[in-house]
Protein backbone atom coordinates (compact mmCIF):
# COMPACT_ATOMS: atom_id res chain seq x y z
CA UNK A 1 0.00 0.00 0.00
CA UNK A 2 2.93 2.32 0.69
CA UNK A 3 4.16 1.84 -2.88
CA UNK A 4 0.74 2.84 -4.20
CA UNK A 5 0.74 5.90 -1.98
CA UNK A 6 4.22 6.96 -3.15
CA UNK A 7 3.12 6.78 -6.79
CA UNK A 8 0.10 8.97 -6.00
CA UNK A 9 -2.38 6.23 -6.74
CA UNK A 10 -3.73 5.86 -3.21
CA UNK A 11 -3.04 8.33 -0.47
CA UNK A 12 -5.14 7.70 2.64
CA UNK A 13 -3.56 10.67 4.41
CA UNK A 14 -4.54 13.15 1.70
CA UNK A 15 -8.12 13.98 2.59
CA UNK A 16 -9.07 17.18 0.76
CA UNK A 17 -9.61 20.00 3.25
CA UNK A 18 -12.95 20.99 1.72
CA UNK A 19 -14.20 17.40 1.99
CA UNK A 20 -13.22 17.27 5.65
CA UNK A 21 -14.95 20.57 6.46
CA UNK A 22 -18.18 20.29 4.43
CA UNK A 23 -20.86 18.82 6.63
CA UNK A 24 -18.30 17.68 9.16
CA UNK A 25 -20.33 18.78 12.17
CA UNK A 26 -23.50 17.08 10.94
CA UNK A 27 -21.56 14.01 9.83
CA UNK A 28 -19.84 13.80 13.22
CA UNK A 29 -23.13 13.90 15.09
CA UNK A 30 -24.84 11.47 12.74
CA UNK A 31 -21.87 9.13 13.13
CA UNK A 32 -21.94 9.44 16.90
CA UNK A 33 -25.66 8.68 16.95
CA UNK A 34 -25.31 5.65 14.67
CA UNK A 35 -22.33 4.32 16.61
CA UNK A 36 -24.01 5.04 19.93
CA UNK A 37 -27.07 3.00 19.05
CA UNK A 38 -24.92 0.07 17.94
CA UNK A 39 -22.77 0.35 21.08
CA UNK A 40 -25.83 0.38 23.36
CA UNK A 41 -27.24 -2.74 21.74
CA UNK A 42 -23.93 -4.63 21.70
CA UNK A 43 -22.99 -3.59 25.25
CA UNK A 44 -26.41 -4.67 26.53
CA UNK A 45 -26.03 -8.03 24.82
CA UNK A 46 -22.49 -8.51 26.15
CA UNK A 47 -23.47 -7.49 29.69
CA UNK A 48 -26.37 -9.94 29.69
CA UNK A 49 -23.98 -12.72 28.75
CA UNK A 50 -21.32 -11.71 31.30
CA UNK A 51 -23.94 -11.52 34.06
CA UNK A 52 -25.35 -14.85 32.86
CA UNK A 53 -28.90 -13.57 32.85
CA UNK A 54 -31.43 -16.34 32.12
CA UNK A 55 -32.80 -14.91 28.81
CA UNK A 56 -29.26 -14.58 27.44
CA UNK A 57 -28.30 -18.08 28.57
CA UNK A 58 -31.47 -19.49 27.03
CA UNK A 59 -30.97 -17.65 23.74
CA UNK A 60 -27.33 -18.68 23.48
CA UNK A 61 -27.94 -22.33 24.35
CA UNK A 62 -30.79 -22.49 21.83
CA UNK A 63 -28.19 -21.61 19.21
CA UNK A 64 -26.13 -24.65 20.20
CA UNK A 65 -23.62 -23.16 22.63
CA UNK A 66 -23.05 -24.59 26.09
CA UNK A 67 -23.95 -22.70 29.25
CA UNK A 68 -20.27 -22.58 30.15
CA UNK A 69 -19.49 -20.72 26.90
CA UNK A 70 -21.89 -17.83 27.56
CA UNK A 71 -19.59 -15.94 29.96
CA UNK A 72 -16.59 -16.21 27.61
CA UNK A 73 -18.66 -15.06 24.66
CA UNK A 74 -19.77 -12.06 26.70
CA UNK A 75 -16.17 -11.20 27.58
CA UNK A 76 -15.02 -11.39 23.96
CA UNK A 77 -17.95 -9.26 22.82
CA UNK A 78 -17.25 -6.74 25.61
CA UNK A 79 -13.62 -6.46 24.51
CA UNK A 80 -14.64 -5.85 20.88
CA UNK A 81 -17.14 -3.17 21.94
CA UNK A 82 -14.58 -1.52 24.25
CA UNK A 83 -12.07 -1.32 21.40
CA UNK A 84 -14.75 0.18 19.16
CA UNK A 85 -15.66 2.83 21.75
CA UNK A 86 -12.09 4.14 22.14
CA UNK A 87 -11.34 6.51 19.21
CA UNK A 88 -7.73 5.35 18.76
CA UNK A 89 -8.79 1.69 18.47
CA UNK A 90 -12.22 2.13 16.90
CA UNK A 91 -11.22 0.75 13.50
CA UNK A 92 -9.73 -2.36 15.12
CA UNK A 93 -12.89 -2.72 17.19
CA UNK A 94 -15.05 -2.47 14.06
CA UNK A 95 -12.94 -5.11 12.33
CA UNK A 96 -13.23 -7.46 15.31
CA UNK A 97 -16.96 -6.81 15.57
CA UNK A 98 -17.26 -7.70 11.88
CA UNK A 99 -15.72 -11.07 12.72
CA UNK A 100 -18.18 -11.39 15.62
CA UNK A 101 -21.06 -10.66 13.23
CA UNK A 102 -19.76 -13.24 10.78
CA UNK A 103 -19.78 -15.85 13.53
CA UNK A 104 -23.33 -14.89 14.45
CA UNK A 105 -24.44 -15.22 10.84
CA UNK A 106 -22.75 -18.62 10.55
CA UNK A 107 -24.45 -19.76 13.76
CA UNK A 108 -27.87 -18.75 12.49
CA UNK A 109 -27.27 -20.45 9.15
CA UNK A 110 -26.21 -23.63 10.97
CA UNK A 111 -29.37 -23.78 13.11
CA UNK A 112 -31.65 -22.83 10.21
CA UNK A 113 -32.91 -19.48 11.55
CA UNK A 114 -35.17 -17.32 9.39
CA UNK A 115 -33.15 -15.27 6.90
CA UNK A 116 -34.35 -11.68 7.29
CA UNK A 117 -35.24 -11.61 10.99
CA UNK A 118 -32.37 -13.63 12.48
CA UNK A 119 -29.64 -14.61 10.03
CA UNK A 120 -29.19 -11.13 8.56
CA UNK A 121 -29.68 -9.30 11.88
CA UNK A 122 -25.90 -9.00 12.43
CA UNK A 123 -25.70 -7.20 9.08
CA UNK A 124 -28.32 -4.75 10.33
CA UNK A 125 -26.10 -4.04 13.36
CA UNK A 126 -22.90 -3.88 11.29
CA UNK A 127 -24.32 -1.10 9.10
CA UNK A 128 -24.46 1.50 11.90
CA UNK A 129 -21.14 0.24 13.29
CA UNK A 130 -19.30 0.91 10.02
CA UNK A 131 -21.54 3.75 8.86
CA UNK A 132 -21.13 5.63 12.12
CA UNK A 133 -17.39 5.06 12.13
CA UNK A 134 -16.99 6.24 8.54
CA UNK A 135 -18.97 9.40 9.26
CA UNK A 136 -16.71 10.15 12.23
CA UNK A 137 -13.40 9.24 10.57
CA UNK A 138 -12.30 11.06 7.40
CA UNK A 139 -9.19 8.88 7.02
CA UNK A 140 -11.35 5.75 7.03
CA UNK A 141 -13.63 7.29 4.38
CA UNK A 142 -10.59 8.05 2.25
CA UNK A 143 -9.28 4.52 2.66
CA UNK A 144 -12.59 2.87 1.86
CA UNK A 145 -13.25 5.03 -1.18
CA UNK A 146 -9.86 4.06 -2.68
CA UNK A 147 -10.03 6.72 -5.35
CA UNK A 148 -7.58 6.05 -8.15
CA UNK A 149 -5.79 9.04 -9.61
CA UNK A 150 -4.81 9.05 -13.24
Amino acid sequence: MEALSQRGILDVNAVPQAQAVIGSRKAQWAGRLMSGLAILFLAFDALGKVLRLPPFIQGTTELGYTVSAVFGLGLVQSLCVALYVVPRTSVLGAILLTGWFGGAIATHVRVGSPLFSHTLFPVYVALPVWGGLSLRNARLRALISMRVRE
